[in-house]
């Protein structure tokens, strides 16, 4: 499994996972596959991947294959610049699934797709910067803004009877997103800011902000940061001083890479929210099935769902538009996310594609849930709540 996972990394990296023909159509596939969240990465491509093995299985993408072209961002915003500019202007790539990271998609979106006029889709950037961009659009994602996974934590937390709590949020758009949403709900629902600290990315300590969130009594420590980067270092630090024993975390810090980090007996009083599929959701069976007979294992992942919904939605956008002409997948993309039509469900690929060239509409509805896009490009959704289980995370509750 090791083995296979370095060489779709190396694939990857290398730009496309097979040569593409007259025929075939590229999809651009934007991922930070080295940065901050390298860890969550693997899984994720394996969902993607899927996604693209299904469609060539089951009849193609308009005449011929689809092929997948990987950018890695490096999870900064020059590199995904740089990523996002030759999926666009040299694998001239009509449709783009990703970012991931708030950052990178924000990055990739205003100073390429948009102006290029090519859209993009992403699984998993939730900051509500997005919302706002003004982008002809050409940005979707199919998580539920960080507006919302504040307000659900806030109110995860209280539930816990926690009264006075001490956050620290990483300065990106991410951090600053959630961490400042989360403040303002929690005051409003009674709750007590101890004391509130805004940390820089990439440093190798952090204990002087440690210091000062640990003066005001808080009873846990609210982490908005990615667990590969800062995340990851205050919890640890935390830890080793003895400033604090529980900590809650959003989906960036609910990463495998934090238990291995810093162990689960550490973390058995902690909770993390994240961004999730509905509860009993038989998409979500039907892709966890197939995903684990792929890959052996690795479906229960964070965001496995969402990639993988993300890239099938590309795909169908492109045949709906029956060419892969980018003037046509907003459109094409919008109407395989309305909400009407036949349902098609995760690996229903020959049967989508007869239903179009039927003339038939239909609605996507994965292994997140059923994605209809507003105004803004966004969706409701739902959100979870994890708990360390040995060396993985386990949903405990699901708040739509």
């Amino acid at each position: 499994m090791k083995k296979s996972l370095i060489a779709l990394a190396a694939a990857a990296l290398l730009g496309s996972t097979t040569l593409a023909f007259a025929d075939d159509t590229k999809v651009g596939i934007l991922m930070d596959i080295t940065g901050p969240i390298a860890s969550f990465i693997p899984p994720l491509q394996n969902a993607a991947n899927l996604a693209i093995t299904q469609v060539n299985a089951q009849g193609g993408l308009l005449d011929g294959k689809a092929v997948a072209v990987y950018g890695d961002t490096t999870g900064s915003a020059q590199g995904s610049v740089d990523a996002v500019g030759k999926l666009v202007n040299i694998e001239n790539v009509p449709i783009i699934m990703g970012a991931l990271m708030s950052g990178t998609t924000i990055s990739a979106a205003e100073a390429v797709s948009i102006p290029a006029g090519v859209v993009q889709i992403s699984p998993t950037a939730t900051s509500p910067a997005i919302t706002g961009i003004k982008d002809n659009d050409l940005l979707f994602r199919v998580v539920p803004s960080d507006n919302y996974q504040g307000e659900v934590l806030a109110k995860m937390v209280l539930a816990e009877g926690l009264k006075k709590v001490a956050v620290t949020y990483v300065n990106n758009d991410y951090g600053v997103g959630i961490g400042r949403t989360f403040i303002d709900a929690y005051k409003k629902l009674g709750g007590e800011v101890a004391v509130e600290v805004k940390h820089e990315e990439k440093k190798n300590s952090y204990r002087s902000e440690l210091a000062a969130l640990a003066k005001g009594g808080a009873e846990a420590l609210v982490v908005v940061a990615y667990a590969g980067d800062s995340g990851g270092t205050i919890v640890k630090q935390a830890i080793e001083g003895g400033l604090f024993t529980r900590f809650i975390g959003t989906d960036g810090l609910r990463d495998e890479a934090l238990i291995k980090q810093v162990g689960a007996d550490a973390l058995k009083t902690s909770f993390f929210s994240s961004p999730t599929s509905p509860a009993d959701n038989p998409a979500q069976k039907t892709l966890h099935d197939e995903f684990n007979a792929a890959y052996k294992d690795g479906a229960d992942k964070a965001f496995v769902d969402q990639t993988y919904d993300a890239t099938f939605m590309a795909l169908l956008a492109i045949e709906k538009a029956g060419s892969a002409d980018r003037t046509k997948m907003a459109a094409a993309l919008r109407a395989i996310g309305s909400g009407k039509g036949e349902k098609i469900g995760p690996g229903e690929w020959a049967k989508a594609k007869q239903l179009i060239k039927d003339g038939k509409d239909i609605t996507y509805t994965g292994a997140g849930g059923a994605y209809v896009f507003d105004a803004a490009g966004d969706v409701t959704g739902y959100i979870g709540k994890f708990v360390v289980d040995g060396d993985k995370y386990k949903q405990t509750a699901v708040m739509q």
